[in-house]
């Protein structure tokens, strides 16, 4: 995998709208070089299922969907590139940027560990120049996207709304986030406690998603992560906003399979976007 091939780009090439969305972890293309103990269908636990092709009717309407090509568990691009584990690294130190955030004790920095039963993704340790490639290809190609994706909204119309859209397993696994059992609600926006975004678009999405009769929750248990965090500053009108969609409402998890609820979700998610684009124009001033 090259980084011309770490990510694929849906609908224009330029803003036409406030609104962008990008899916992160939906990437399935297994680079050659993963060498993963366990297999790919397992490797795929990590993977938000479809979420790429469940947002993909919103691109007619003009909306710009990016989306990872390479799978989660090889690199995870919701990771600051110096969120490094270190317990995977030969030699246990990182020579380069580290900045923990924690994920490393789940074993999900920003490269895998394990999964999320815990058993363990690789029968070794990785060399430092190893990481490194895999930012080059998959990690630095990814953000330079969103952050350019973003940037030209912004220029275009003086505000930008970002939604970053991932799935979730209905019931958190060993190393899942908020305990081994945890059953989850139909949809959880983040917003790492209203710092990412105005009040009023985490307001506005759940209010959407509620009317459609969905189970809601807000910064609970996922509060979002690294990439809606290095590109949102909402005093200067740059939002962005996690939605996280539980898997049982279109996959049979088992299977990774969609199941039958696929194509009434992949309607309500395009209906949720032209909202938000009603909400979202509102705030722009078009700088044509």
């Amino acid at each position: 995998m090259t980084p011309e091939q770490a990510l694929a780009l849906y609908g224009p090439d330029d803003p036409r709208e406030p609104l962008l969305l990008d899916s992160p972890h939906s990437g399935r293309e297994f680079p050659a070089d993963f060498d993963a103990i366990v297999s790919e269908f397992d490797l795929r636990d990590g993977e938000d299922c479809f979420i790429d092709e469940l947002y993909l009717p919103a691109t007619e309407l003009g909306v710009s969907l990016i989306a990872a090509r390479f799978p989660r568990t090889w690199l995870d691009p919701n990771r600051h590139h110096g969120d490094i584990d270190l317990d995977l690294i030969e030699g246990g130190s990182w020579p380069h940027e580290y900045r923990p955030s924690g994920k490393a004790r789940l074993g999900k920095a920003l490269v895998w560990r394990t999964l999320d039963d815990g058993r363990p993704i690789y029968g070794r340790r990785l060399r430092v120049d190893e990481v490194l490639d895999r930012i080059e290809r998959g990690h630095r190609p990814y953000h330079r996207a969103l952050q350019g994706a973003i940037d030209a909204t912004h220029a275009r119309f003086g505000v930008s709304y970002h939604l970053n859209c991932h799935s979730m397993n209905p019931v958190a696994g060993v190393q899942g986030e908020g305990g081994a059992g945890a059953v989850r609600a139909d949809f959880v926006l983040g917003d790492r406690d209203g710092s990412t975004c105005e009040a009023g678009f985490t307001a506005f999405v759940r209010e959407v998603l509620s009317g459609m009769g969905y189970e809601v929750k807000v910064n609970d248990p996922y509060k979002g992560v690294e990439l809606v965090r290095a590109y949102s500053d909402p005093a200067a009108g740059r939002h962005s906003l996690q939605l996280e969609i539980n898997k049982r409402l279109y996959m049979d998890p088992a299977t990774r399979e969609p199941n039958e609820g696929f194509a009434a979700l992949q309607a309500n998610l395009r209906t949720l976007v032209d909202a938000l684009l009603d909400y979202t124009r509102t705030k722009a001033n078009r700088h044509d």
